[in-house]
């Protein structure tokens, strides 16, 4: 049941696509498209009908960018009422409701741990101001090492791949732990007046 719902940043509700819909229904898409587009006021009285322009696969000859449709529940909900209730179709319905309340609860938890990790970072930047061995870009190379250990990725490659604004605002419940974990150790290595290079050395085994 992974990746039928997705969610972009703190800020945006989560969301389906019909092409999650048509593969896991066993539908066709282009019979999924035309659904959405024959009824395009039924589904936007339960929101804004959001797409991005998505380009043909790699390797494909010819083919124009299409649209994927962003769905919300209730307009997800609504496409499934128009699709034959097959035992494909109830089982992806069962699978989606699942998906959508994990995922909710999954938003809720990440602002509530965002909410509570701003005065830390504060406390950091604090610290920071009076950190006497501070390199030159220390709050950006600061926030880059933490966001690497944490996730993986640079704070840009955050940004592209999870459709964010902030950084900070399209990390997972889990890599929120993890960030404020290293970011107390953090606080406590300037607090300590250590170097860069050993703030770095022991942020990179921690």
């Amino acid at each position: 049941m992974n990746d039928l719902v997705f969610m972009h940043g703190l800020n945006e509700e989560p969301y389906t696509t019909d092409k999650i819909i048509a593969e896991c229904s066993k539908n066709n898409l282009h019979s999924v498209k035309v659904i959405i587009y024959n009824h395009k006021k039924d589904f936007e009285d339960f929101g804004v009908l959001s797409f991005e322009m998505t380009k043909p696969l790699k390797g494909s000859k010819g083919g124009r960018p299409q649209k994927t449709y962003h769905l919300n529940e209730q307009q997800a909900t609504l496409l499934i009422t128009y699709l034959d209730n097959t035992p494909e179709v109830n089982q992806f319905k069962k699978n989606l409701v699942h998906e959508f309340y994990r995922m909710k609860q999954e938003l809720t938890q990440r602002q509530i741990n965002r909410a509570i990790e701003k005065p830390q970072r504060k406390s950091l930047t604090d610290a920071i101001k009076e950190w006497q061995q501070a390199p030159r870009h220390i709050y950006i190379n600061m926030t880059q090492l933490l966001l690497k250990r944490a996730t993986g990725l640079t704070a840009q490659q955050i940004k592209k791949q999870r459709h964010v604004k902030t950084a900070l605002d399209g990390l997972t419940v889990k890599e929120q732990e993890r960030y404020k974990q290293l970011e107390n150790i953090a606080i406590g290595l300037v607090g300590l007046n250590k170097t860069w290079d050993e703030v770095k050395g022991v942020l990179l085994l921690a």
